[in-house]
Formats: structure tokens, C-alpha cells, sequence
């Protein structure tokens, strides 16, 4: 498949009201967006895909034999210089102006970008238009931790916000008022955890050298993590300059995930913090935390416009270890909810003995 991507905010406006109207009955090619003439080519591959999602969608139904799946709208997206302009005045995601919610998978993933991946063996299982590079909102909180814990900064300093750590970006609220002091290991802890962006601009801030000396040493760890597709420019996520792509992202979570702080940190249920005379209790943005159906190692949520939903996961599975990436998903909770599809997959996959993986090489259409 190949498309143009809407630049103007007249297209990108036809591409947002497109996207809404996608999850109640098939598009039309919208101008500025070209499809091609079939969502799934008519080949043995997509024969399998249908069968794939009538036993994903039917619980009670013998689950067939799920082979990988590879799907890519084209090839790597990378955004426009002016795409930024026309997701704020439409309030469409960089994904959606792209169009990439079009593409269609057989877990009927409302994430439009997806990648789960055998944590061990770098087996890729689940390929969704991973080669895109889209804005990754606080998902960039997770490198800031690296950053931090790498640094060896002692935890127990004390840190008092200012107002250089209030988001003017976004206008966001935060419950870390201007003044509030914590130590650097309490702001870690809400940075992971309840993704506070005062928090994290805070540790940016008051690293050697500054935010700017920050900012170096986050995309100088993205380059030895050979994160080819990768840039950062705020330690928050709020800037949608932070772009990044599922597969790079893979490769953070993996990295991240031998930080013992950051697995326990991001993986928190609630912490409690005394600001003053008040003490502030924080809950994890990511509820499957929560669920005991889950083992989870470690998690980081994001949000803005720009990047949607997005989700990345390290969680053991059908007795293995999996790293799951989504970008851009459409709706408050089906993040969480898509990787329950990709669980229940797994699940019902590895009981039939028939997953495998797909060559961990450039994933192509």
C-alpha cells in the first residue's frame, strides 16, 4: 500500500471526522489519502488472517492455528515537518493523518501502530506498521529513568519544583505545585508511575550540565541502543518532537528492563508523598497493573494528541516473557484492552503449540 499524507488543516479535519466514523462502517479514500484497492490482498496469508480473527472474536469457538502476523500499511513512515500544525487544529493523531488506522489486523487492534516481541530470542510474533515513527508522548519517561539511574544521581537529594518545570507546551495540570520539594528518587517514583510531567521535567532540569545537557545524554542512549528512529527533546514526552518507533521502542523496554528501580518503580500500584503539610497519594496510569491476570515487569503509558494511546509492556505470558509495544490506539481504555486481544492470542496459540515467530529482519508488507 502507498498514501500521501494531509498536511492542511482542511484534510486533516476530513482525516479526524474519517477516523471516527471508521469503528461504525468501512471509508471511503479520503482526498489527500490514497488506498489501495483492498485492505488484505487475496492471498493464503490473508485467508489466514480472517480465520485468525473469527477465533480471536469467537471465545467459544476451537482456536485455529495462528500463524505470526506481519501487516504494514507501507513502508516507514516518518512525519512531516508541518504535521504537528495540522493535528493541533484538527485533533487528529499523527497516525490518523496518516491514515494509518486503516490498516486492518487479525486481532482487530484499535492501536494503529503494534509490536510484541519474545523478550529472550527477539522473536517478533505481532507486527503492525512497526517501522512508523510517530510522537511517543511519556512512553519518553522511560528513557528519562534510564538517563537518571544510569547517572547514579543520589535518589535521596532534594529537589524543589520551579516554575521552569511548569508544561507550557500542553497547558497540563499537576498536583506538584510550584514549591513542593521531594527527593530525586520520589520524583523518579511519580515520573514511571503516575507519569507526572513536573516530575520528570524536575530531574531533567537538575541534571549536571542542565535540561540541554539532558537531552543529549537521552538521545546519545538512544543511539547505543541502536534506536535508528528515535529523537528526544523534552525529558516529559509533552513535545511531540519525541518520536520514536515500535521496534526501537522494543528495544528501550528491553534495555529498561534490566534496571531493577525502573521494574519496581513503573510497576507501583500507588505511592504517597508529603508535600508540606499535605500528603499526596498517586495511582499508576496503567490499570493492568492492578489485574491479577497480569504479571507485569514493567509499563509506561503516554498520552497527547499527537501520539494517541500509547502502551508499552513487559509481561510473562504462556510461560514467556514478551515486550509489547502500541502507538497510537483510539479510545481511553483500549490500550489495556488491545493487550488483552494479544494475550488471550498468545494464550490460545501456545496451548495449540502452533506459536512460532517471524524472521527478526526488516519487516516488510
Amino acid at each position: 500500500m502507498s498514501f500521501t499524507v494531509a498536511t492542511s488543516v482542511e484534510a486533516a479535519t476530513k482525516a479526524r471526522h474519517s477516523s471516527v466514523r471508521s469503528a461504525k462502517a468501512p471509508v471511503k479514500a479520503k482526498k489527500g489519502v490514497r488506498q489501495s484497492k483492498s485492505r488484505v490482498r487475496a492471498t493464503p496469508a490473508a485467508s489466514r488472517v480472517k480465520l485468525a480473527r473469527a477465533a480471536v472474536d469467537n471465545d467459544s469457538a476451537e482456536p485455529v492455528r495462528l500463524t505470526p502476523v506481519s501487516i504494514n500499511a507501507a513502508g516507514a513512515v516518518k512525519p512531516a515537518s508541518n504535521l504537528s500544525a495540522a493535528s493541533s487544529a484538527s485533533g487528529a493523531s499523527f497516525g490518523q493523518l496518516y491514515g494509518l488506522h486503516h490498516t486492518q489486523d487479525p486481532l482487530d487492534l484499535k492501536s494503529s501502530v503494534a509490536l510484541v516481541m519474545d523478550q529472550d530470542t527477539n522473536e517478533v510474533v505481532f507486527a503492525k506498521n512497526s517501522d512508523a515513527v510517530l510522537p511517543i508522548a511519556s512512553l519518553t519517561k522511560l528513557m528519562t529513568a534510564m538517563v537518571m539511574v544510569e547517572a547514579k544521581l543520589p535518589l535521596e537529594d532534594q529537589i524543589t519544583v520551579t516554575s521552569e518545570d511548569v508544561d507550557t507546551e500542553k497547558n497540563s495540570s499537576s498536583r506538584l505545585a510550584v514549591g513542593a520539594t521531594l527527593t530525586r528518587g520520589e520524583l523518579l517514583h511519580l515520573a514511571l508511575m503516575s507519569s507526572e510531567n513536573r516530575a520528570a521535567h524536575a530531574l531533567g532540569r537538575t541534571f549536571p550540565g542542565g535540561l540541554p545537557a539532558f537531552v543529549i545524554a537521552m538521545n546519545a542512549k538512544a543511539r547505543s541502543l541502536g534506536m535508528a528512529d528515535t529523537k528526544y527533546v523534552d525529558p516529559t514526552g509533552l513535545n511531540s518532537g519525541n518520536q520514536s518507533s515500535a521496534k526501537d521502542l522494543a528495544s528501550l523496554v528491553k534495555a529498561a528492563y534490566q534496571q531493577p528501580l525502573i521494574r519496581e518503580l513503573s510497576t507501583s500500584h500507588e505511592y504517597a508523598v508529603r508535600v508540606g503539610s499535605r500528603q499526596l497519594q498517586f495511582h499508576n496510569t496503567n490499570s493492568l497493573v492492578r489485574n491479577p491476570a497480569w504479571d507485569i515487569g514493567l509499563q509506561k503509558t503516554g498520552y497527547i494528541v499527537e501520539a494517541g494511546r500509547c502502551l508499552v509492556m513487559q509481561a510473562k505470558m504462556a510461560g514467556r516473557k514478551f515486550i509489547m509495544v502500541f502507538l497510537d490506539s483510539s479510545g481511553k481504555y483500549s490500550r489495556q484492552a488491545d493487550a488483552e486481544r494479544v494475550r488471550r492470542w498468545i494464550e490460545s496459540a501456545t496451548q495449540k503449540g502452533a506459536l512460532s515467530s517471524l524472521p527478526h529482519n526488516k519487516v516488510t508488507s
